[in-house]
């Protein structure tokens, strides 16, 4: 059965370690990133991100373009893991693109999943949950990938919010509750 899954946390909370650990290393994987080497601190995070991967996985580099290149790669593997929308809305708003344009491109990412020959996991940061950002561009940031964030999670059967490097499920495939319940979810 072909899966889809949302990985969502604050930096360095084991988002990429989970989302690459979680994947059978026989699969035909091919791992799509979005960032882009533009300093010394971002290529070294992408050269230990790649060493952490089997080498027999496929990477494919795309910052901008996510969809069209998912859209190609969509049933040629087994699975695709694309990390991550964080820096994919970063690109798109330092590349002037408009909200509405990404937040189109977000729905075309969920209805790709939801349509989906291959297993997806995609990975992004939850970034609502620190500081108020101090500018208009860090509030703009923020707001945005939040409201990319719920389209993409809405897509997906599971979501899990890593804490720590403690993975949380948040949704799973066999939760039915909705935004209308008025049962509340307790930990044990």
């Amino acid at each position: 059965m072909v899966s889809s899954l949302f990985i969502v946390g604050g930096a360095r909370s084991g988002k990429s370690r989970f989302a690459v650990e979680r994947v059978p290393t026989r699969q035909r994987i091919v791992f799509v990133a979005t960032a882009e080497a533009r300093d010394e601190d971002m290529a070294k995070r992408i050269a230990r991100h790649r060493a952490a991967r089997p080498s027999h996985w496929a990477t494919v580099e795309e910052p901008l373009d996510l969809v069209p290149r998912l859209e190609k790669l969509e049933g040629t593997c087994d699975g695709i893991i694309v990390d991550c929308l964080t820096l994919w809305v970063a690109n798109r708003l330092l590349r002037g693109d408009r909200d509405d344009s990404i937040l189109d491109e977000a729905d075309a990412l969920g209805r790709l999943i939801d349509h989906r020959r291959s297993s997806f996991t995609v990975v992004s940061n939850e970034v609502g949950e620190g500081v108020h950002p101090e500018t208009a561009t860090g509030l703009r940031f923020r707001d945005l990938l939040g409201s990319v964030n719920q389209r993409v999670a809405a897509a997906c059967d599971t979501v899990v919010l890593m804490v720590a490097g403690v993975p949380v499920t948040v949704k799973a495939p066999s939760a039915t509750l909705s935004a209308n319940d008025d049962t509340t979810l307790q930990a044990p």
